[in-house]
This record gives C-alpha cells, structure tokens and sequence, in this order.
C-alpha cells in the first residue's frame, strides 16, 4: 500500500513537471515579441522576392504616370 502511494506521489509530481514544461513552451510561442518578430521577418522576405518587387514598381510606376497625366491637364 505505501508503494502504490509513493508511485502515485512520482506520477502526480512527473505531470506537474511536464505541465510546466508545456506551459513554458505555451507561453514562449504565445509571445507577442517574439510573434511580432516573426511576422515582420516573414513579411520582409516575402517583399524580398522578385515577383513582388516587380509587382511594386509596377504598381509606383503605374500611380506616378497617372499623377503626371493629372497634374499636365
């Protein structure tokens, strides 16, 4: 009887441990920091590609020549 109690004082004591290992990692993903941090750095990339940096100037060159065409009438 007093081992069965003992194992089920490590059991209770393993779950604990690993529940706040669980929430540490929880709380290390769920930082709004470090989420920032990773958006930002997805966003750059992303505007880092080619087809997006055409796409961009193509766009600025689009809105310049219509800015020109207002402005010259």
């Amino acid at each position: 009887m007093a081992g069965d109690t003992e194992r089920i004082e490590q059991d209770i004591a393993k779950a604990r441990e690993d529940l706040a290992s669980t929430l540490d990692a929880l709380a290390e993903r769920a930082n709004p920091q470090r989420l920032a941090d990773d958006a930002k750095s997805k966003a750059l990339a992303t505007l880092q590609t080619p087809a997006v940096k055409y796409a961009i100037a193509g766009v600025g060159a689009l809105v310049l020549l219509i800015v020109v065409r207002k402005v010259a009438k």
